[in-house]
């Protein structure tokens, strides 16, 4: 290399690459090594039926086929538009790590790690595995504090890493320069393998369980009949089948796209760039630890004597948004220009490497999904349709673990670890735009080396859905944060706040929205907040009879049978007890239904009712999420503000706790007015019809004012929520937690009529007892100004012993503390779960590990009301006329 950048002293020809061609290394082709399977005759027939189809012969569509194979399955079908392993997987660099930012992602990468290690002695095929261990090294301190973060994380999974020091990386992998090194994290069970080897291993052994494999097939769509997965309709023919499975990587969105009955995959195509060099002079062993140097944008590990180095670049390059289609993915174009950041900062990390000659830069796509997680599960509405595809350039080591789970997912009908935050329900056809999925993914690639702090929010793709309120609240100094699409109001800048400097603080220590938070906070409890929680789901499910009532009862443990006007908090749970929805419904009349829900439970939620609804045509079910915007009035002086508004008393007396009447809130008729706030403070919600929200809230501002009303964010809610000790699906609560586990038994109506689901499952986990339990933990000795905050994930000990993980964290204002809450999930000697009983949670001596130190902490139940007054409220002689002038 010369000029500083690059010599370029011999070239491969710009030919579709082959894996590992080094001296003596076999192309990545498998067309002609798998006759034996029965794959290589374009004439051979396909059965007429299957149990399930397959679409995608990469590493990924191969696990799944596995997987199922392994737990019994025959007549397993899996198709290749072209030859196996020549997409995506054809290109993969090879690297197999844990280092992912959600356990059950690090779950899938060190499962996978495990199958591609002992596939070799199982099907005799070399697949080119060596652990080398990697090395994720810290430019600065905040990266370091994020890599601690993440090794006591790693470390509840029993993955084994250490910080070390930059001297440490150097006598681990001498090419590397460390003198802007601060630390570095050091991963001794990553590995590498040959990704086309591991992908044929996977297809033998497949074939060997019974697996027909067809290449040269492609699918032209899905037959869908009454919702339901029928047939596969192909280039040679139809397959009659129960099951789908899209693992068709850059084109599943195009196949999702394909049939009468559309298929949302949300993904979108990105060019990725690598760079192979011949051997150095003094050859790289091939145990060297792979480098992610994510400061610097880059990878790299050892490759026949040489380096194979890429990154992901500031600016990358979107690919076939126009739903270009090809058989193969070939070896797109070299773009010299738009590599040289990443091999300016590849010679800065191994200056070692400026006289090597290069072979070739490749450039291959990669699939990228809206929030950077792969794409998995049964789809909303078609049953039987399953999709696993979008693996954020990380196919090789999510492929072994995400295929066992999708393969459970088919078989039991749920996988045996909760994967909410991968779920494809966790998106709906709104992410389904070719412009909105371009310009994300633009965002996405940079952000997967970025330094991401707790609450980071995605730029792009913003302003998809908003509350008609939307405008007037940006003027008052709203921040925004975006939840399914929706623009929810973080918390409100005061005038004369520099706005930039707050909108740029990014840390994991005390940060600068701290004190406005902590205003909001305090009017919520001494005079009236308003909150905007028009994202909320929202569902109406009406009928001629009783049979809203009866399907209600059906899905929900709590007695649904209750007075007109009442609301009920209740679960709805799954066959084994856990939580699938966790939501207040509203009876309305004696056979219409309001039911509320989070706002990311909207697709996941609806598909959960309409799997268990009979086929009714007096049985209704309409999402209103549109409908209706969504007020939070919270505060002592709630009260006041709707009685004036209304001119009817508001008093518990008047107007009881969970109660709902439909109202006249100033000149707007038909609001439903709800006493609850989902936050343990007093006050109400509103639920107004759209057309009126403007009108309602420009009322609720206007009479507030003598009552010192202000506007609050969801993170004065959080924090209000968390020392209340209020969970929340999709944080705390998932499918595989019960109400008991949670100390949510008194929503659970054993003795209704009606034998709801999870009865059977709860019944038995009464008698046997608990093995984890829902618990609220305050900090002691935390320096809320000087210590890195907790904010979720952090490791909880007791009396030494690793128990459990915080599910959420929030500082309050309340105790002056922070508050954590978890589950604390015990073992006896021999590694199984242990029974958990108050007394055990009284007894002990807890900590909780915030990025490598540990705090201790008070564990608690419930929220007693000790708790509390342990705490005074500072009196603050603020009159209601200080407030007025805010």
């Amino acid at each position: 290399m010369r000029g500083g950048v690059c010599s370029i002293r011999a070239l491969a020809p710009v030919l579709l690459p082959r894996w590992l061609c080094g001296p003596g290394a076999r192309p990545a082709r498998l067309h002609g090594s798998v006759r034996f399977l029965s794959t290589d005759s374009v004439s051979a027939a396909l059965p007429a039926r299957a149990r399930v189809v397959i679409c995608g012969g990469g590493i990924v569509g191969t696990s799944v086929a596995y997987h199922l194979a392994k737990l019994g399955w025959t007549e397993i079908v899996l198709l290749e538009q072209g030859r196996l392993g020549a997409g995506t997987t054809r290109f993969c660099a090879g690297i197999v790590s844990v280092a992912k930012p959600l356990s059950v992602e690090s779950k899938m990468a060190d499962y996978s790690i495990a199958l591609y290690e002992r596939l070799e002695e199982e099907t005799g095929v070399k697949t080119g595995f060596v652990r080398t261990g990697s090395l994720c090294l810290a430019q600065n301190q905040d990266r370091l504090l994020s890599l601690k973060r993440l090794a006591s994380r790693l470390k509840v999974l029993g993955v084994s890493c250490n910080v070390i020091k930059p001297k440490d990386v150097a006598r681990l992998h001498p090419l590397v320069n460390i003198h802007d090194l601060v630390g570095a994290l050091h991963l001794p069970g990553d590995s590498v393998v040959s990704p086309p080897d591991v992908n044929h291993a996977l297809a033998v052994a497949s074939a060997a369980h019974g697996v027909q494999i067809y290449e040269h097939t492609s699918v032209n769509h899905v037959v869908v009949k009454k919702g339901h997965v029928t047939a596969v309709e192909t280039d040679r023919g139809s397959i009659e089948c129960e099951y789908f499975v899209n693992c068709a990587g850059q084109w599943a969105y195009e196949l999702g796209q394909s049939g009468e009955v559309k298929v949302s995959v949300p993904l979108h195509g990105c060019e990725h760039f690598y760079l192979l060099t011949k051997p150095l002079s003094e050859p790289v062993q091939n145990d060297s630890p792979v480098l992610i140097d994510m400061d610097g944008r880059i990878y790299a590990r050892a490759w026949h004597g040489g380096i194979l180095s890429g990154g992901f670049e500031k600016n990358p390059k979107p690919i076939f948004t126009e739903g270009r289609n090809q058989l193969e993915i070939q070896n797109m174009q070299e773009d010299w220009d738009h590599f040289e950041p990443m091999l300016s900062a590849l010679l800065r990390r191994m200056p070692g490497l400026e006289s090597c000659e290069i072979q070739q830069l490749v450039n291959c796509p990669e699939s990228f999904t809206p929030d950077m997680r792969c794409l998995m599960g049964e789809t909303p509405g078609i049953y039987g349709y399953f999709v696993l595809a979008g693996m954020n350039s990380s196919g090789l080591s999510f492929a072994g673990g995400a295929g066992k789970y999708l393969a459970e997912w088919i078989t039991y009908g749920y996988p045996s670890a909760s994967v909410w935050p991968l779920d494809i329900k966790r998106f709906g056809n709104l992410q389904s735009s070719r412009t909105f999925l371009r310009h994300r993914v633009m965002e996405v690639m940079p952000l997967l080396y970025e330094l991401k702090v707790p609450r980071w929010d995605f730029q792009t793709g913003r302003q998809l859905r908003t509350s008609p309120l939307y405008d007037r609240l940006d003027m008052q100094g709203a921040r925004w944060m975006e939840k399914h699409g929706f623009e929810r109001a973080k918390y409100f800048v005061p005038a004369g706040k520099d706005l930039l400097a707050l909108d740029q603080s990014k840390t994991f220590y005390k940060p600068d929205w701290f004190d406005i938070v902590g205003a909001e906070v305090k009017c919520c409890k001494e005079a009236v907040c308003v909150i905007d929680m028009s994202s909320f789901t929202k569902f109406e499910l009406t009928s001629a009879g009783d049979q809203a009532l009866q399907l209600l009862q059906r899905l929900c443990a709590n007695d649904l049978d209750v007075p007109v006007g009442h609301i009920v908090h209740t679960g709805m749970l799954n066959q084994r007890g856990g939580y699938e929805n966790d939501c207040s419904v509203v009876r309305l009349s004696k056979n219409s239904f309001f039911i509320i829900s989070p706002t990311d439970q909207q697709v996941h939620c609806w598909s959960w009712i309409k799997k268990h609804m009979p086929s009714d045509p007096q049985l209704h079910l309409e999402d209103v999420s549109w409908k209706y915007t969504a007020l939070n009035l919270i505060g002592p002086r709630a009260m006041d503000v709707l009685s004036e508004l209304s001119y009817v008393s508001m008093t518990p007396e008047h107007f009881p706790s969970l109660f709902c009447k439909e109202m006249s809130v100033g000149y707007a008729n038909g609001i439903r007015v709800m006493s609850m706030t989902h936050t343990g403070e007093p006050g109400f919600m509103l639920y107004i019809p759209i057309e009126y929200a403007l009108h309602v809230y420009n009322e609720v501002m206007s009479v507030g004012q003598k009552y010192g009303i202000r506007n609050a964010g969801y993170y004065a809610l959080r924090s209000l929520r968390i020392e209340k000790f209020f969970a929340f699906w999709g944080q705390d609560l998932d499918s595989f937690t019960t109400p008991l586990e949670c100390g949510r038994e008194f929503r659970v109506k054993f003795d209704k009529d009606t034998d709801f689901l999870g009865r059977d499952a709860l019944l038995r986990q009464r008698v046997e007892g608990v093995s984890r339990r829902f618990v609220m933990l305050v900090l002691e000795d935390h320096d809320t100004e000087l210590d890195v905050w907790p904010w979720w994930g952090e490791p909880i000990y007791r009396n030494g012993e690793l128990i459990g993980v915080t599910t959420s964290s929030a500082y309050s204002y309340t105790l002056q503390r922070h508050v954590c809450l978890a589950f604390l999930s015990p073992t006896n000697t021999d590694g199984s779960p242990a029974a958990v009983t108050a007394d055990f949670i009284n007894r002990g001596d807890y900590e909780v590990d915030i990025a490598g130190q540990k705090f201790p902490a008070k564990a608690k139940l419930y929220p007693f009301s000790s708790l509390f007054a342990q705490q005074k409220r500072r009196k603050d002689d603020m009159e209601l006329s200080n407030f007025q002038s805010k």
